[in-house]
């Protein structure tokens, strides 16, 4: 078996991160690929090393010192250095960062020094092999991936011994390097475990898996077990941030798994990412509701006209719009004569008005409202399709706790309905959903 280990920052922001990332690893000698990330904060009051990167490029592009910022990333990396009595040449290697750092160095090349500097003290913690990013993977000059490459390249630096890899960056063809967006580690980690064919990719953090809503706004949600790759898209989408959501597309092409796991919380099983869940089911049926989540702040724009939905072209023409800005379209809900359309309300925040006055000129609706303030949450289960009425115990639940529906829609599939709702009535309505199905069905099920 070959499981490749991603470890987040918070599992290696300081010593002792770095002793329960080496008892993880271990514990398994299949966790020979490890990815790793920057140091993270190790209290409220620290901070990550990439935010002082980026904060240390920022004050050379303005002619501004960043001693004082370059010193606190030091004192982190000397100071886990010593509690663990490695012997990296740490003196050389900041030396050759601060030789790079002027006002024309590569945002990406600079900011990626924190996942390099990590590695290297956790390959060598380890006893592991050191194999930089750079050398191993491999970006087209569009900023794809170049698996192929990228699997060659592993290949022929890779025996019979661990490794270690930086995560976040990689290289384009000529040899510059090339950085993912923000938490881009977690894809680093899906593309390894892509090109390495690894039987489970894990990807531990700060937190015991997914949960089936957000802890702020219900105190010790239960976690999930078990997700597929469809509920997970459709809750990442909406607001879940436990992994990038590019992290699912290299391994979902190998039918790879994903355990999101806690590094402060070995023992436990995390959540399973799988492309197919029905096997398990079987054995162990899954709540009706996977998850709830969501986000706050969208605008709907609704337009009326008589038999819209007869009318050919009439959809395309009013997307047209939003595509003419360069508006992405949430949602969609429609009936015989109306059509709403619900996008973000900053997407829309500059040029709401030029919108509307499109859709009035190009399309000529009877009508066409403006509501503001939306939230929008998905309620997500691949066991909703086998619950006949479940949208109207959704329905009747939101009703009894006395919240205005305003918009509801549910794909074909029944795998989320889609409800939109007032800002302020956002938590309540969350919460609400999770204690009539989550909670009581739960307490059900133990008695």
């Amino acid at each position: 078996m070959i499981k490749v280990a991603k470890f987040g920052g918070s599992s290696l922001a300081d010593a002792g991160q770095f002793q329960k990332v080496k008892a993880i690893v271990e514990a398994d000698p299949s966790r020979r690929f490890v990815v790793a990330s920057a140091c993270g904060k190790s209290s409220p009051s620290d901070h990550k090393v990439t935010d002082l990167l980026y904060l240390c490029q920022a004050h050379l592009r303005y002619g501004v010192s960043y001693e004082p910022i370059f010193k606190e990333i030091e004192t982190k990396y000397y100071a886990i250095k010593e509690a663990l009595h490695l012997s990296l040449d740490l003196d050389a290697e900041f030396a050759r960062i601060r030789k790079m750092m002027n006002k024309d160095v590569s945002t990406d090349l600079l900011v990626s020094r924190g996942e390099y500097l990590t590695s290297r003290l956790l390959a060598e913690y380890l006893d592991f092999d050191f194999l930089d990013a750079a050398d191993v993977l491999a970006f087209h000059y569009d900023g794809t991936i170049d698996y192929e490459r990228t699997a060659s390249q592993l290949s022929s630096r890779t025996g019979e011994r661990g490794v270690v890899i930086p995560g976040f960056y990689g290289a384009l063809p000529n040899g510059a390097i090339r950085v993912f967006s923000r938490g881009g580690s977690d894809v680093s980690g899906a593309v390894i475990a892509n090109v390495v064919n690894a039987d489970v990719y894990e990807n531990w953090t700060d937190v015991p898996g997914f949960l089936v809503t957000d802890p702020r706004i219900v105190k010790d949600p239960m976690p999930i077990k078990r997700i597929n790759y469809s509920e997970l898209r459709a809750m990442s989408y909406m607001g879940a941030n436990v992994l990038h959501d590019d992290a699912v597309f290299p391994v979902r092409s190998k039918n790879i798994p994903i355990n999101i796991r806690s590094t402060n919380d070995p023992d436990a099983p995390g959540t399973m990412i799988l492309s197919d869940c029905s096997e398990m089911d079987a054995m162990d049926p899954p709540p009706i509701i996977t998850g709830i989540t969501g986000r706050k702040n969208f605008t709907a724009l609704t337009l009326t006209c008589s038999h819209a939905s007869a009318l050919p072209g009439y959809l395309r023409q009013i997307l047209e719009v939003f595509e003419e800005f360069k508006v992405s379209v949430e949602s969609v809900p429609m009936t015989v004569d109306t059509i709403s359309v619900i996008v973000s309300s900053d997407a829309v925040s500059e040029n709401l008005y030029d919108i509307v006055n499109q859709l009035r000129e190009k399309i000529k609706p009877d009508s066409l409202k403006i509501e503001e303030n939306l939230a929008m949450i998905a309620i997500v289960g691949r066991a909703i399709q086998e619950k006949p009425g479940m949208s109207g115990r959704l329905l009747s639940e939101f009703g009894r706790n006395q919240i205005n529906i305003k918009v509801i829609s549910q794909s074909a599939d029944e795998l989320c309905v889609t409800v939109g709702v007032n800002n302020r009535d956002f938590e309540k309505a969350v919460r609400c959903i999770y204690e009539k199905f989550i909670a009581e069905e739960s307490k059900g099920a133990e008695g």
